[in-house]
């Protein structure tokens, strides 16, 4: 058996990819920039990737168009299984999001959706990981900075979420990708407790200095990130992200951690203590 792992330097692929190995297996890691080049927008680099792989961990690109085109040469190629990493609460997401400025539907993950709907009709097994905002975004992603400048400022409310440990994702997606009994399964993936963001920063601030939860309305957080540089494209997508989240579509911890490991979910507090209480 060798697996792809497409985003292999990222914050679930890389994890995968150590898990894979110590396990025995043999692991092809592809991303932009890691050990084999794998590039959404290169398509003459597909064949080459896929070739001899009998599984694919699947993170999608932002935009659906590839997608598709990609599973279609990855099933010719031998590909006799795929696992979506996706969102949950993508299944919902129109019904969340406001319109855009144009007056066009709100549109959140398309290239998640298109992976779901091509691996499931690929003829070949598959299963979805709909995974809960990802507790590390405080410390490898998104939240990092204002964290460490003392000040979140988001658009929530009072809105918990069940932040889930990377580490539990990985776990879960390698046993997907090497182990029979879920094809056409979606697991959505969180943590065990439901935190509102000002909780969250309060639980970090245990091991680093006080934190402050500002709240926002949606427009200032737009001209929050705007006034930070972000790209339109960029502020359009977090702002429909928590449009999902405002709406209460993933404040409910889920079950599939324990679903597929046999075990609960790793909490928040866990994972502030290791990630925080070492620095």
């Amino acid at each position: 058996m060798t697996i792809l792992v497409l985003g292999a330097t990222g914050k679930t692929g890389r994890r995968l990819v150590a898990r894979l190995r110590g396990m025995g297996v043999e692991v092809r890691a592809a991303s932009r920039s890691g050990e084999v080049r794998f590039d959404w927008a290169d398509r003459a680099g597909w064949a080459s990737v896929v070739q001899g792989v009998s599984a694919v961990y699947l993170v999608a690109a932002e935009e659906a168009e590839p997608v598709e085109a990609f599973v279609e040469l990855a099933v010719e190629a031998g590909v006799k299984r795929f696992v979506v990493l996706s969102g949950r609460g993508i299944d919902r997401a129109g019904e969340a999001l406001p319109a855009r400025a144009d007056g066009s539907p709100g549109v959140f993950g398309p290239g998640m959706v298109t992976a779901e709907r091509a691996v499931e009709a690929s003829g070949a097994e598959w299963s979805v990981i709909r995974a809960n905002n990802f507790a590390q975004n405080f410390s490898e992603d998104v939240w990092t900075a204002p964290v460490e400048a003392g000040r979140l400022a988001l658009p929530l409310g009072a809105v918990g979420e069940p932040f889930v440990d990377v580490e539990d994702v990985a776990e879960v997606a390698a046993v997907l990708l090497t182990e029979d009994g879920h094809s056409g399964r979606i697991y959505d993936v969180s943590g065990p407790e439901s935190l509102t963001f000002a909780e969250a920063v309060e639980v970090i601030g245990r091991w680093t200095k006080p934190i402050e939860y500002v709240e926002l309305t949606p427009e200032q957080y737009a001209d929050e990130l705007r006034g930070e540089g972000y790209p339109e494209e960029v502020v359009e997508v977090l702002d429909a992200m928590f449009g999902i989240m405002r709406a209460g579509h993933l404040s409910t911890p889920a079950q599939g951690v324990e679903q597929v490991l046999g075990r609960p979910p790793a909490s928040f507090t866990a994972y502030a203590e290791r990630t925080f209480g070492n620095r």
